[in-house]
């Protein structure tokens, strides 16, 4: 009980200080949260792409609920929705775990945190997570304004289904944070890392959801995406919150077991790398 007790008042003082930090960057935050507006502006093309494939009823304006299915047998309203979720997804699995460790290791900051009783990585995670609550209030502004523009999209997701989004996120976002520390890793054997990290940007672009629901992926490309972490770290928390029909537990299976492949890989790199960087040290 001491144990856990310790371990509590660490993750409390971690986190209230992150806090406070993040804080004193709130307009750097604001801006990326700005910068991460591709899914909404995705969904104006979509939306624009439905709209010419289906003509409105009784020759007059059609409203959003109108607009029956017409891109991949998911109408206007099914899109925006989605691609408003795939916004607010994003905004909390967001990691940059490489750039923050790549640059702590070039300017020789890691060497004292490799010395302290806290394993390092518990450090990128609190940041992470005090720079999301830092974040929230411009997300909720954001979504709210783009709700206003589109209102006949607006919806509240039941509670139970709600409950599993947010959890669905939770877990994308562990996903996605050991994905970015199994590459960050890397600096042990390289300098640069974050090279690699581009590929798996524009990976992420395309595979996670960001700019077009999976449905509307070629069978085969959607295929091969499921067999990567990125459809989970996006698509399938964003159509939870949307409320879309979809398998659920195949998908927290899903992330479940790529939580339980890239914790103890990522857990055997950090060990070998830092026996090399301690080798090189020396």
């Amino acid at each position: 009980m001491r144990r856990v007790a310790r371990l509590a008042r660490v993750a409390r003082v971690l986190l209230a200080t992150q806090y406070a930090h993040m804080l004193e960057y709130r307009a750097e935050i604001a801006l990326w949260a700005l910068s991460g507006l591709v899914p909404l502006l995705m969904m104006s093309l979509w939306i624009h792409q439905a709209d010419m494939g289906v003509a409105p009823s009784g020759g007059g304006a059609a409203s959003g609920a109108e607009l029956g299915a017409a891109i991949g047998g998911l109408s206007r309203v099914e899109l925006a929705r989605y691609f408003i979720s795939a916004f607010i997804v994003r905004q909390f699995t967001v990691a940059w775990v490489v750039f923050a460790f790549e640059e702590d290791a070039l300017q020789g900051r890691l060497s004292p945190m490799l010395l302290q009783p806290l394993h390092p990585l518990w450090r990128y995670l609190t940041s992470h997570l005090a720079e999301q609550a830092t974040r929230l209030p411009f997300v909720a502004g954001l979504a709210g304004i783009f709700l206003l523009l589109v209102p006949w999209a607006a919806w509240w997701p039941a509670p139970g289904r709600l409950l599993l989004a947010v959890l669905a996120t939770v877990l994308a976002f562990a996903v996605n944070f050991l994905v970015q520390c199994l590459i960050a890793v890397l600096c042990f054997w390289s300098e640069r890392a974050s090279a690699l990290e581009r590929l798996h940007t524009l990976a992420m672009l395309f595979l996670s959801g960001l700019m077009a629901p999976l449905e509307l992926f070629p069978p085969a490309v959607r295929q091969a995406a499921q067999w990567t972490p990125f459809p989970w770290i996006i698509h399938f928390p964003a159509r939870l919150l949307a409320g879309a029909e979809l398998d659920a537990a195949a998908g927290f299976a899903a992330l479940a077991a790529w939580l339980a492949l890239l914790l103890p890989l990522t857990l055997l790199l950090w060990r070998a790398g830092v026996r090399r960087y301690a080798a090189m040290g020396s």
